[in-house]
């Protein structure tokens, strides 16, 4: 079983930056796809980048052009890089293996995000 913890998040104002760190213990980590998913208040928690071993990456229509996902290998660590934030970019952010459209290990307690207008 792969331990996630998540830092980085934070209060923003509307067009700042953050980046979110996500620490991953285990052997295996290299091997897999990882994602970022984020939950707002209210709504499901959803997909919004992920990145594959080689480090092919896709992204959520919402965050395209804004978000960048990166991962360290040598660290077990993957990045999100935000950039242009906004309020609807609130959320509590979580990274997690992909698995087709599933997850593959127990979540983290996720690192929250606030964008203010």
């Amino acid at each position: 079983q792969v331990q996630l913890v998540e830092s980085g998040g934070g209060l923003v104002q509307a067009g700042g930056s953050l980046r979110l760190s996500c620490a991953a213990s285990g052997n295996f980590f290299t091997i897999y796809a990882m994602g970022w998913y984020r939950q707002a208040p209210g709504k499901q928690r959803e997909l919004v980048a992920s990145i594959t071993s080689g480090g092919s990456t896709n992204y959520a229509d919402s965050v395209k052009g804004r978000f960048t996902i990166s991962r360290d290998n040598a660290k077990n660590r993957v990045y999100l890089q935000m950039n242009s934030l906004k309020p609807e970019d609130t959320a509590v952010y979580y990274c997690n293996g992909v698995r087709g459209p599933g997850t593959r290990w127990n979540w983290g307690q996720g690192t929250p995000v606030t964008v203010s207008s």
